[in-house]
């Protein structure tokens, strides 16, 4: 497990808000800090609680809502769920979820985020 820290621009209903984010991609999901997601958008109730491990042994986390947010990287403009997690370190986190789903990787050795703009391309079809 890897992390890379980026200042990433987070938009809701509310407002919007540039943050240090960490792209761990060791997290199953994206995650934000309570005070932050009520600040941007406001966050629904999850039909039932998540739980998540952490890294330290036998430790937990649990996720009673989430909030779906737009976010932009290098001026791309990228959506996702986010958990909201009390007492998480950092304003907000990109999982493996997001990572995945947004075509994104993580490049260690010269510690960038690369995305391709082709994705951002919405389609109906």
């Amino acid at each position: 497990m890897s992390v890379i820290q980026k200042t990433i621009r987070l938009e809701g209903i509310k407002k919007s808000e540039e943050v240090n984010a960490l792209f761990d991609s060791g997290a199953t999901y994206s995650c934000i800090h309570p005070e932050l997601a009520e600040a941007l958008e406001g966050a629904q109730a999850l039909p039932k609680p998540m739980e998540f491990r952490t890294a330290e042994q036998g430790g937990k986390l649990s996720a009673t809502h989430y909030v779906r947010l737009n976010f932009y990287i290098d001026g791309l403009r990228f959506s996702d769920e986010f958990m909201v997690i009390p007492g998480l370190s950092e304003p907000a986190l990109i999982g493996a979820a997001t990572l995945q789903k947004w075509r994104m990787k993580l490049d260690f050795e010269n510690d960038r985020v690369i995305v391709d703009p082709k994705v951002t391309k919405l389609y109906l079809i």
